[in-house]
């Protein structure tokens, strides 16, 4: 194990955000793990030999991160043959909004597994790896809900509000052990093909720079992994110059 490389998981890893993700730690060295649900191998695939025509290195794994199971073999298969994990990033997303009295109960524990119970099953595994060697950056993807629930983003609030508290007391907690814990707020709409689909004016924003543009928010994450410990950054927010907070 001494003689492999580290490596970095990205949990999420989309085409916008975790992707951009994925590759700038690649270009760190780091052998890039990439995960999405099964059901987007070949999205994962193509991401990983993207990376690895840019003369880097990545894995791809169909994992559904809210399976304790699945998750546990994937880091255990990453330490055994991959490397030490070095980062480990959670992007899951599920922005979804729905007037509270039309909600169901499966959207609201949905959303709740996705954002938030994924993200424990993540840190929580991070921790067992990362603390026999007093070393290790973990990161988690906020949002604006993550401070503020806003009218129809009850279930999204709520699991971004946990994923946030998790933080803090995973940073509290694993800090003296010498792992890095950051939560990294995202205030604003990112350049995606989801946003272009969603906005009229997504080419007005991206020619004005008002949209976050995913390989910025990537290099912030590099930073935070490479930060001294002697001056760590818990949590940092994201947005772009234009935007109303």
């Amino acid at each position: 194990m001494a003689n492999k490389p580290g490596a970095a998981l990205i949990v999420g890893a989309g085409d916008a955000t975790g992707g951009a993700i994925a590759r700038a730690f690649a270009r760190e060295g780091l052998t890039a793990c990439i995960t999405r649900r099964a059901r987007h191998l070949d999205e994962l695939q193509a991401l990983a030999a993207a990376i690895e025509a840019e003369g880097h290195k990545a894995r791809a794994f169909g994992v559904d991160a809210r399976d304790e199971a699945e998750t546990v073999a994937l880091f255990d298969t990453i330490e055994k043959e991959v490397g030490p994990l070095e980062a480990c990033v959670f992007n899951i997303g599920a922005n979804v909004r729905f007037p509270i009295t039309e909600m169901t109960e499966q959207v609201y524990r949905k959303v709740w597994e996705m954002a938030a119970y994924a993200g424990f099953l993540m840190g929580r595994e991070a921790a067992r790896v990362m603390s026999p060697r007093g070393r290790g950056t973990i990161i988690f993807t906020g949002a604006t809900a993550a401070v503020r629930g806003g009218s129809g983003f009850a279930a999204f609030a709520g699991a971004k509000h946990a994923l946030r508290a998790l933080a803090q007391s995973m940073a509290r907690e694993l800090g003296p052990k010498g792992i890095h814990v950051a939560h990294v707020v995202i205030d604003g709409a990112i350049d995606s093909a989801f946003i272009r689909e969603m906005f009229p004016d997504a080419d007005d924003r991206r020619a004005r720079d008002g949209l976050l543009v995913p390989d910025e928010i990537a290099k912030n994450y590099v930073w935070l992994h490479r930060q001294h410990r002697s001056a760590w950054t818990h949590e940092l927010d994201l947005r772009p110059w234009c935007e109303t907070w």
